[in-house]
């Protein structure tokens, strides 16, 4: 079904794996497709309570395959048709992304890091904006999610330096969710993917949404967008699981629903 990845479901994690290890994952328009339809996928999937997103081989993702567009390409339209449609489709997913970086992250797969909603990274991987470095700017969202991440200062500075960072100084700058060894790197990822799928799906969804919305409305339409999303939740099944489970004095059994 897909060409540029492995796209496998488990106890509730769907897990995509940008599959061109011997290009570091580096993205062509197929790999920009193939994310796109797999997370689509798992967002319509009932199964799938929690999406991984990480890489093949030594490398997370190190950014556009440049072979794959040639040097008189247009860019914009790169971005237009190729990276735009993959950010959007991670962006509108209501269930929890993570990005699991097991090697380097650079450009592209800088960005398409920071579009997940947490950040595992092995004390392996590393984080460049390598654009400068070809003259180009910093794509595929990337600056519409790292200065709310660690602030327009650091982003400035990454950005234009382009220097690389260590995954020791992405965990300082806040950029991760949690720095692992390599040594219990999958033991790590499953763990924490596997919190997430036995959470109530539903109100990860709604927390989603509320992050993004605050960003681009006033207060008081927050608060109204917060009580349409408190009465949803309230009526969905894992909200009484969850009150029946604290009377009981046991661990809830959510089932997303």
């Amino acid at each position: 079904m897909y060409e540029t990845i492995l796209y496998n479901v488990d106890q509730g994690v769907a897990t995509i794996t940008l599959n061109r290890p011997d290009s570091l994952n580096a993205f062509t328009k197929q790999l920009n497709d193939d994310v796109r339809k797999a997370v689509k996928q798992a967002s319509g999937d009932s199964d799938v309570r929690c999406i991984v997103i990480t890489g093949a081989g030594r490398a997370f993702c190190s950014g556009q395959d440049l072979k794959d567009v040639g040097e008189s390409a247009d860019f914009g339209e790169v971005l237009r048709n190729n990276y735009h449609p993959m950010v959007r489709e991670i962006e509108r997913c209501e269930k929890p992304v993570i990005a699991a970086v097991n090697g380097v992250a650079a450009g592209a797969g800088f960005s398409l890091a920071l579009a997940c909603d947490f950040r595992i990274a092995s004390e392996k991987s590393s984080f460049i904006q390598a654009f400068i470095h070809i003259g180009l700017v910093p794509d595929a969202a990337n600056l519409y999610y790292l200065p709310k991440l660690i602030g327009e200062a650091k982003t400035m500075e990454l950005a234009v330096l382009g220097d690389k960072i260590s995954a020791e100084t992405a965990q300082q700058y806040g950029l991760l969710t949690k720095l692992v060894s390599s040594d219990n790197w999958e033991d790590e990822v499953n763990a924490f993917a596997g919190r997430l799928a036995a959470m109530p799906t539903k109100a990860i969804g709604l927390i989603k949404r509320s992050i993004k919305a605050s960003w681009n409305i006033t207060f008081d339409e927050y608060l109204e967008k917060e009580a349409y999303g408190q009465r949803i939740a309230g009526l969905t099944d894992d909200f009484e699981e969850g009150v029946q489970a604290f009377i009981d004095k046991r661990k809830p059994a959510f089932q997303g629903k």
